[in-house]
């Protein structure tokens, strides 16, 4: 059975948790699939796991299709969901033409970073029969403008306003919003005030669903790792096991803990 946007928006409607993680080629999209993962992100973080560049901004729209084409081949069912990367969705147009890019690739979704700001092309892209996934909080493709990777919304002026985005773009058409690195409590008063499904990652166990870097979740690279990384491999003699791991773990809210969460 394949996951849809209908899947997630029910997952909601029951309180029920789903996992997501990110894929950029067949054989991690396969494994991620078959273990449970509800939904597969196919990151520009990929500038950073495997290229290795500092950041995502150096990511273009060829790579990122070239990398969906690879996990849409492996995929076994899993809701297929696209960045659009660094300043390729700052005039309609060129929004409306990435898109188009990705969703040929093999993406049932495209992922957008930033505010309210983005409510014309959201609104264009959800017209046009194009599921939107908008993507707040810590937004790495703004981190020279953010000053790095810092938590977000840790004021009650910046909680609020990080809410009235996420209001607005759900109100301009998208499907999903995504919230990185902040407060416990603002991921659990966005996931009670919107009506479509919100994913954290560092933002608590009360949001809809989590996702990680599956790099990450498996132990992998160097380099100091994020509070909010959880390592499944320890314990596990496989990836498949460590997968089904993070899968269980979310769905039964045992992940993230305290230890993985900004409780400012």
């Amino acid at each position: 059975m394949s996951v849809s946007i209908s899947t997630l928006h029910d997952f909601k409607s029951r309180r029920e948790p789903f996992a997501v993680c990110t894929a950029y080629d067949a054989t991690f999209a396969y494994e991620a699939s078959a273990a449970g993962v509800e939904v597969l992100l196919v990151g520009d973080s990929l500038g950073m796991v495997l290229q290795g560049y500092d950041s995502t901004l150096p990511v273009t729209i060829e790579e990122m299709a070239y990398h969906t084409r690879c996990v849409s081949r492996g995929n076994q069912g899993a809701l297929i969901m696209a960045d659009m990367p660094f300043m390729t969705y700052g005039t309609l147009p060129a929004c409306l033409d990435n898109a188009m890019k990705l969703m040929q690739a093999g993406a049932h979704m495209v992922k957008l970073e930033g505010g309210a700001w983005l409510e014309e092309s959201i609104h264009s892209l959800a017209r046009q029969g194009v599921p939107v996934c908008a993507h707040l909080g810590l937004t790495p493709q703004s981190v020279n403008k953010l000053g790095g990777y810092k938590v977000q919304g840790k004021t009650e002026q910046q909680a609020d306003q990080v809410l009235q985005d996420a209001l607005r773009l759900e109100q301009a058409g998208a499907d999903i919003i995504l919230v990185e690195c902040i407060p416990t409590r603002l991921g659990q008063r966005l996931a009670e005030k919107l009506s479509v499904p919100v994913i954290g990652i560092g933002a608590g166990h009360h949001t809809d669903a989590q996702v990680l870097v599956i790099h990450d979740l498996l132990g992998l690279g160097k380099g100091k790792r994020p509070k909010f990384v959880k390592n499944f491999m320890q314990g596990n003699e496989s990836i498949q096991a460590a997968l089904k791991a993070y899968v269980s773990a979310v769905k039964t809210r045992q992940f993230p803990g305290e230890e993985h969460s900004f409780n400012l």
